[in-house]
């Protein structure tokens, strides 16, 4: 997994920093960080990371799932949405998405570590 690049997309500072800290201790480059589902999109197609952590609730009217939507438009980007809105609405709206998994926020390391893990094996796959 070394030097794979992820774009995090979420619109809470703190929540932001976090798992920008957490990304670098798992030995993952941050290439750009998003708070609108329109900086996403852009920022997903002007770096093509390696995948993306992505919120569901953003602060603009494209919502994460919105955004993944339109970035799958145009690559197969992995996306993991970590959200504080799990709700079944949301859950049944990011199944018309690819996604590797829906994690409910406050995310953790180790939960985060074992997604990783299951995203490095796809990748090794590949």
């Amino acid at each position: 997994m070394a030097n794979k690049r992820v774009l995090i997309v979420e619109d809470e500072l703190i929540q932001s920093i976090l798992l920008e800290k957490m990304m670098t201790e798992l030995g993952f480059k941050v290439v750009g960080k998003a708070k609108t589902g329109e900086s996403a999109i852009r920022l997903a197609k002007e770096f093509n990371p390696d995948f993306i952590t992505m919120d569901i609730f953003l602060q603009d009217d494209i919502d994460g799932i919105e955004a993944t939507k339109a970035i799958q438009e145009v690559s197969s980007i992995p996306v993991i949405y970590i959200s504080g809105n799990t709700d079944s609405y949301n859950f049944e709206r990011a199944k018309n998405t690819s996604y590797i998994d829906f994690l409910s926020k406050p995310v953790n390391k180790t939960t985060l570590k074992a997604i990783l893990t299951k995203l490095r094996e796809e990748f090794a796959e590949v």
